[in-house]
């Protein structure tokens, strides 16, 4: 059985944990979207892992991972990440393989990512200057595009790289006024990078069509959220890419008739990282509970994650746009302790009512949440592995979501670790 994982809000959902549930019953793990601003945290007994290019089937030792054409790699971060897993006695040897179409995110990437919020002031978008935006806007104008292919031949790669590092500090220095970095120090780099990744370097498109093809389960990790899609979200706080389900068969190369289940991940609430609208959004001490009892601190950056009621109109979209099948909701047990609970069921915008969610950015600023409230709960439940076991006003909160997102709710996390969760199927 081929799956998908998709985020449907604005990302750190909690996919980390579901994909690595699923990839116990897949052979091979695809991480087919983003790049080092994803940010996926798997609990695995006592060790934590905070896997930022590496799928999260990575710590599944028999997991074939693969990392596919549009991710943007990193190399710095994905071999700190081969390395540290490797000390917790995970190997990645012959069994991960990186698309040879992969674009990397060098140091000048990283420097205009920098520069470029900098000069924005107030009116930043809220990136992670991690290098991803600069890095697809090369890919899409191609001529001072790298990719991991070009690795294999260093030569030409150095004259290539002497006149990228040229045309930026033009640019640093006109837009910006900055300083001149130095083309060698980047060079270097990449003949280390080089050395290390082309021995996983292969077509993970032709791949994945052979390990289809054999009767192989492959499961399709997506990273960030469908409201940071970059035609379908939030424009212009979004991510440089499609990471919605729509995403899934140009980043992988795999039509979507080919994947028999879409898994929407959501969280009980809402969080979001960053600038941009946010209609459900608490500033106010429940927001705090919920940030601090969710611990809703971003695994990339560390930033405090701005936390609202649960949005079923975003949940509801993405679940459209993306052909989402089932609904795995976390962070179920962060909510306890609360004496009543809001969803938003619907935005008021000049007046009129509508339950989907207008993706412009002139409109969601009007929007006003329409909120039905339920009651809360005060049990624990992060032992608790049947839904029938928990707090009744608990399983009506679920049940409740359901119905407004028409979706089933079929997995359900009740803490971080693998053994947190409450299965529905």
């Amino acid at each position: 059985m081929n799956r998908c994982v998709i985020g449907l809000q604005w990302g750190d959902e909690g996919k980390g944990k579901v994909v690595d549930i699923l990839a116990e019953d897949s052979d091979v793990v695809v991480r087919y979207n983003g790049g080092a601003n994803a940010g996926h945290t798997v609990v695995v007994g006592n060790d934590k892992f905070a896997l930022h290019l590496l799928p999260s089937g990575a710590v599944r030792p028999k997991a074939i991972c693969v990392i596919t054409n549009a991710v943007v790699v990193d190399p710095e971060t994905l071999l700190g990440e081969i390395d540290s897993i490797a000390q917790k006695g995970i190997k990645l040897d012959k069994r991960l393989f990186i698309s040879e179409n992969a674009h990397l995110v060098l140091d000048y990437h990283k420097k205009e990512d920098q520069l470029r919020e900098e000069s924005l002031g107030k009116k930043k978008i809220g990136t992670t200057i991690r290098g991803i935006g600069p890095c697809n806007a090369d890919k899409m104008g191609r001529s001072y595009a790298v990719r991991m292919g070009d690795l294999r031949d260093i030569a030409s790669l150095e004259i290539k790289l002497r006149t990228i590092v040229d045309y930026k500090n033009k640019l640093f220095s006109a837009l910006y006024k900055a300083e001149p970095i130095d083309a060698k120090p980047i060079i270097e780099k990449c003949k280390f990078y080089a050395q290390k990744l082309l021995p996983f370097t292969i077509d993970t498109t032709e791949y994945i069509h052979g390990a289809i093809a054999k009767g192989k389960s492959v499961l399709f990790e997506g990273a960030q959220g469908s409201m940071l899609d970059i035609d379908h979200g939030t424009f212009p706080f979004v991510t440089s890419a499609n990471v919605s389900g729509l995403g899934m068969p140009s980043g992988s190369g795999v039509p979507a008739k080919m994947v028999d289940e879409f898994v929407g991940i959501s969280k009980a609430y809402t969080t979001r990282v960053g600038a941009g609208p946010f209609p459900s959004e608490l500033d106010n001490e429940i927001g705090q509970y919920i940030r601090d009892k969710g611990h809703e601190y971003g695994t990339t950056t560390g930033r405090p994650r701005r936390c609202g009621w649960f949005d079923a109109v975003v949940v509801s979209y993405s679940a459209t746009i993306g052909g989402i099948d089932s609904v795995a909701m976390m962070h179920l047990d962060t909510l306890t302790g609360l004496d009543e609970l809001k969803v938003c069921v619907a935005y008021e915008i000049d007046g009129k009512q509508t339950t989907f969610f207008p993706a412009n950015i002139d409109k969601l600023e009007k929007a006003k949440c329409i909120y039905q409230t339920l009651p809360g709960w005060k049990e624990d439940i992060t032992q608790i592995t049947d839904f029938g076991q928990l707090p009744l006003n608990a399983q009506n909160y679920v049940s409740f979501i359901e119905k407004s997102v028409k979706r089933p709710v079929t997995m359900i996390g009740v803490g971080p670790n693998r053994k947190q969760t409450i299965f529905r199927r």
